[in-house]
């Protein structure tokens, strides 16, 4: 076996791998006699199957299945040997192969790789980023209280509709005229006058009481679409043919009575005895707020990183060799125009990758197994504490940890995470920090970009 490469540019390379009967002849031999000790052949004995002709009904198949083998253990063996990083998989040289089946001999096989440019990534305490923090005022604690006590309050029977209540009501579709439609939509469903945004229909409700009676579009008291359906007990395909004028007969009014600020309350929120009065039930929550939204002042600085080095980092990309690796290694059949359309946004993607393995590799930073089996008993904490529940000792978290992270796709996900954790810090740490406190609503606008 002998695995020679050739360079066409800085970018590709051809992989040429020259196979001798050597190579191959005793692993076909040893296979073709297996098939002759099981093969069922109509007029010869189990095992008495002359050798020619099993190597005549099986050798080709055999022959093909061993060069594949080796072929692609010799190219595995001199790419690692030879540290070289490439880009997807070696893929066989079009119209590029010396060999005969029929009279087996030496083969000659050529395949293409693609190379990693060398990345450099200019990033130092002279970069400079804008940190946005969302400033915590006493608007943004109360409305967070507000909240709060709303999620740990009781419905009870209003008098009248008020801008946060329940309005339980029948729906009936009418005609153009308003008369009752034969036939038509008879549903009882409920509106939630929080989510009503149409100015005239909540203007309409408001005030109203049990037993009345208004005509409404659907669509005007409830978010659209599937919200529409499921309030008409109808599903979304069937909108398009329905009325825009449903009379409305109200059933019932529930109100919001809001939970007290008590110390049952804050022992429901935050457990038993960490938080005794509204002063630090406030300091608690302004606390928690910095916690949750500094994570999310990290992301937008990571983004900002991310964007501006993708700008100014020059990664060129062996592009022919990776639309042809991308049509021959995906599952399911994909056109040149597919692959032309999308290729940008997977260029974008590897580019990334290459800046990010750039960073990792020049400050060693590293993902070790404690440190992930760490970080998803982390996960695990955050998931029993969203369903209040308490989590388990350290020896079942981390085996829940082990068995989270056997399963591929959610081990990515949480490498990923990890990986996006330490870039982030290793922003932080690097580039100057030019940081602007923002209002709530307007760091809303800006992550939302």
């Amino acid at each position: 076996m002998n695995v020679t490469r050739e360079d066409v540019d800085a970018l590709n390379a051809v992989l040429k791998v020259e196979v001798a009967p050597a190579d191959y002849e005793g692993k076909v031999n040893d296979t073709l006699n297996t098939y002759r000790k099981t093969a069922k052949i109509p007029g010869f004995r189990p095992g008495h199957v002359p050798l020619g002709l099993i190597k005549k009904q099986y050798g080709k198949a055999v022959l093909s299945e061993e060069l594949n083998k080796v072929v692609n253990e010799s190219l595995q063996k001199y790419i690692v040997d030879n540290e070289l990083d490439i880009l997807g998989n070696p893929i066989p040289k079009e119209g590029d192969f010396k060999g005969d089946f029929d009279k087996p001999g030496d083969f000659e096989f050529e395949y293409e790789i693609g190379l990693a440019p060398e990345v450099k990534v200019s990033l130092s305490g002279k970069n400079k980023y804008d940190y946005h923090k969302v400033k915590i005022d006493k608007k943004l604690v109360d409305k967070q209280i507000d909240d709060l006590r709303r999620r740990y309050g009781k419905l009870v029977s209003s008098d009248e509709v008020g801008a946060s209540d329940m309005v339980m009501a029948q729906f009936v579709e009418l005609n153009d005229d308003e008369s009752i439609k034969e036939g038509g939509i008879l549903h009882s469903s409920t509106i939630s006058m929080e989510f009503v945004e149409n100015k005239k229909a909540n203007k309409a409700l408001l005030g109203k009481k049990v037993g009345d009676k208004l005509v409404v579009n659907p669509e005007d008291v409830s978010r659209g679409g599937k919200d529409t359906a499921a309030m008409l007990g109808v599903s979304e395909d069937e909108l398009e043919g329905l009325s825009d004028k449903f009379q409305i007969s109200i059933t019932e009014i529930k109100g919001m009575e809001m939970a007290e600020l008590n110390e049952e309350l804050y022992d429901k929120l935050f457990g038993e005895g960490a938080v005794k009065d509204e002063k630090e039930l406030r300091a608690r929550i302004k606390s928690d707020l910095e916690g949750m939204f500094g994570n999310d002042s990290d992301k937008l600085l990571t983004r900002a990183v991310y964007e501006d080095l993708l700008d100014k980092t020059k990664v060129e990309l062996p592009d022919s060799f990776l639309k042809r690796w991308i049509k021959l290694s995906n599952e399911k059949e994909i056109t040149e125009e597919q692959i032309e359309a999308e290729y940008d946004g997977y260029a974008k993607g590897l580019k990334w990758q290459l800046i990010q393995g750039q960073i990792f590799k020049a400050n060693e930073i590293k993902l070790e197994n404690e440190e992930v089996i760490a970080f998803t008993k982390g996960l695990l904490v955050n998931n029993y504490a969203q369903y209040g529940m308490p989590a388990p000792g350290d020896d079942e978290l981390t085996q829940s940890a082990m068995q989270v992270l056997q399963n591929k796709d959610e081990a990515n996900r949480i490498y990923d995470m990890l990986a996006e954790q330490k870039l982030t810090t290793y922003f932080k740490e690097t580039v100057k920090l030019n940081e602007k406190e923002i209002a709530y609503d307007d760091f809303v606008e800006l992550a939302s970009k």
